[in-house]
């Protein structure tokens, strides 16, 4: 039990099934996210996947100073979701949510589901497209708009890997939904 309570990342982030057996509150989380702003816990997944590895306290590299010398970091990205803090602000401003962390699982998929649910109200994409969800999430809904992205051809290697990550994991969480959802066979007595 205490194991699933800890912070460090799962030892198995490429499948969903173990995710949620190895840290069973999570699926918990999802599964509140999914029901409060109708983004599916694969695309949750996914997302914080690719922003983090699963890693609570995740944070961009810092420059170096003379190639050597430790310095600023790039961004002010934080957490599970890798989120910078004006826009973690915003959400807990819109969300009334003030008390929440970066580096909370439950907080980092609820982010994610307000941001989704925001970019599906703002432009119109689905909130199932985990492709086009992430261009939005990394580029924020300006730059997404304005096409920023297609400048970016690494990025959309990236979003393409998010969304191939997403479907892996939607077909994973099917096959293990039952155990899931009934909270049998994750505990040994």
């Amino acid at each position: 039990m205490l194991n699933s309570c800890s912070s460090s990342p799962p030892k198995n982030t490429a499948d969903a099934c173990h995710i949620f057996e190895e840290k069973s509150d999570w699926y918990e989380a999802s599964q509140s996210s999914f029901e409060k702003w109708g983004v599916p816990i694969h695309l949750q997944l996914a997302f914080i996947h690719q922003e983090s590895r699963f890693r609570h306290d995740a944070k961009p590299p810092r420059e170096k100073l003379f190639w050597f010398i430790p310095w600023f970091r790039k961004s002010s990205a934080y957490g599970y979701a890798q989120v910078k803090d004006s826009t973690w602000d915003w959400y807990r401003e819109k969300t009334g949510n003030r008390w929440a962390d970066r580096d909370d699982y439950d907080d980092a998929v609820d982010f994610i589901g307000w941001y989704v649910k925001t970019t599906h109200s703002k432009l119109g994409i689905s909130k199932w497209d985990p492709y086009r969800q992430y261009l939005a999430y990394h580029e924020g809904h300006g730059g997404y708009a304005k096409g920023s992205y297609k400048k970016k051809p690494w990025l959309t290697k990236v979003a393409r890997r998010v969304e191939s990550n997403a479907k892996r994991y939607r077909q994973q969480i099917a096959s293990c939904r039952s155990k899931l959802e009934s909270g049998s066979g994750w505990w040994p007595f």
